[in-house]
């Protein structure tokens, strides 16, 4: 597994008679960003809930960073960053109070202190705002905050929850800009998204309708065989027929 971030089998999960996951299996690469699309109440939410160890599955087995997503949650939670699809920070707190916050839950040495909020306040480009509330902050400056306080301990792997749902599109090619960068540094990026657009960036998607994978690969492979007769098809094309089959 030394070259796999993410490895699930038969993922479930159940909320009584509901099955919100049903027995889903993929892998993830180190250095890859893999994308995990699908309308809303599809599960992809409770997927990344459940392979950040935040929820316990009911049934099937995964591991990330090589680590137990059942008996090994709470390593996991050290392991990885997690920006959740709602924005979770402090709002009655200044950017730079917000960060200083979470080295301390990652348990970040303080000798790092310093460097890692430069380091966050550059990458993230924030320095003119750190001293500012955040909620006075542009919601697109709010998600670049979240961004950074998930990057404060350097993880291997970063889990994205919906990260640019509800910002501007030049702001959304920015993040994923940045993006583009950790993975040049091996960072694993797993994503999730409704956005097509956005899924072209990954180097694998995996499309999931009712908590079930109606598709998987890289999004060209996608698109050309639901449509090998159509050049001018794309993601947003495939998604659809996907999605559709199984929709009533």
């Amino acid at each position: 597994m030394a070259s796999e971030a993410v490895r699930v089998q038969n993922l479930e999960k159940r909320f009584g008679r509901f099955v919100a996951v049903d027995r889903i299996s993929f892998q993830v690469a180190r250095g890859e960003i893999y994308g995990l699309l699908g309308p809303n109440g599809a599960g992809k939410s409770t997927t990344i809930r459940m392979l950040c160890g935040i929820i316990s599955p009911s049934g099937g087995s995964g591991h990330v960073a090589g680590l137990d997503i059942i008996t090994e949650a709470e390593a996991i939670k050290q392991t990885i960053g997690y920006m959740s699809q709602k924005f979770s920070l402090y709002q009655d707190l200044t950017p730079l109070e917000n960060i200083r916050f979470y080295l301390g839950i990652y348990n970040v040495p303080v000798s790092l202190w310093h460097e890692r909020m430069d380091w966050v306040l550059q990458i993230t480009r924030l320095h003119a705002a750190k001293n500012r509330l955040t909620r006075d902050l542009p919601p697109g400056w709010r998600q670049r905050l979240a961004l950074s306080c998930a990057l404060l301990h350097r993880p291997g792997i970063l889990f994205l929850d919906e990260p640019t749902s509800g910002v501007d599109p030049i702001t959304r090619r920015h993040f994923w800009d940045f993006i583009r960068e950790l993975t040049d540094q091996q960072v694993t990026v797993f994503v999730t998204t409704h956005y097509m657009d956005e899924a072209q960036h990954c180097n694998r998607v995996v499309i999931i309708n009712e908590g079930r994978i109606v598709a998987s690969g890289s999004p060209a492979a996608i698109v050309g065989e639901l449509f090998p007769e159509r050049p001018s098809a794309d993601l947003n094309d495939a998604f659809v027929k996907l999605v559709g089959r199984r929709t009533p």
